[in-house]
């Protein structure tokens, strides 16, 4: 009895393991913590890191390295959404269960897929981010779209004054000082923060993510 019991466990135990092993993760990765969305200004650069103040007034010290990728955000327009575009957009829910949007970020053909979803977002209260690809489009008092993304779609209302940028690839040369930035940084097991990805402002743009 005590035999066919342990069979039992090792039959439960190796598909979670596998699926452990298929999506990359250990077990400890599964239990980090969420990322820190960080919103600013950048005051300091070096080779290693950027110091950011933060919209919310703190001063915070964020590591880089070789693979940090720097993705510059420039000012688009709404006549740039069109069918088959690939556009991130965080919003708002409306009574009808469609989504308003508060801005609006256009991918590159070569950033497609990028973050594929809908998902919560911490932009404002009950705030979601879907990224996806255009379906339908109808323009009447700024834009109502079809976003289709794997396992589903939503419908996003885009106001006439909502903001709009592009995400283009970028390099290191957009990490100087006062340029406004969003990321979303690691919480190493010291406590220091260190970045994956940074959405930079070019020519003064400010990212609205």
């Amino acid at each position: 009895m005590n035999i066919g019991f342990g069979k039992l466990l090792r039959s439960l135990a190796a598909p979670a393991a596998m699926a452990v092993g298929l999506l990359g993760l250990s077990h400890g990765a599964l239990a980090q913590t969420p990322p820190v969305g960080v919103r600013g200004a950048i005051t300091a650069v070096s080779d290693d890191a950027i110091k950011v103040h933060t919209n919310r007034g703190e001063d915070l010290s964020i590591k880089i390295n070789k693979d940090t990728q720097v993705r510059a955000v420039t000012l688009a327009k709404v006549t740039d959404i069109k069918p088959g575009s690939y556009i991130g957009t965080a919003a708002i829910t409306l009574p009808d269960g469609s989504l308003k949007a508060l801005e609006v970020h256009v991918f590159p053909p070569a950033m497609a897929g990028t973050g594929d979803g809908h998902r919560a977002w911490d932009l404002g209260p009950k705030s979601s981010m879907t990224n996806g690809t255009v379906g339908d489009l109808v323009m009447a008092n700024g834009r109502t779209l079809t976003l289709k993304y794997k396992g589903g779609e939503q419908k996003v209302v885009v106001p006439d004054d909502v903001p709009i940028v592009n995400l283009e690839p970028g390099d290191r040369s957009l990490l100087a000082v006062g340029t406004k930035v969003v990321l979303f940084a690691k919480k190493e097991a010291d406590s220091s923060l260190s970045a994956g990805f940074i959405s930079a402002g070019k020519n003064g743009v400010t990212p609205p993510m």
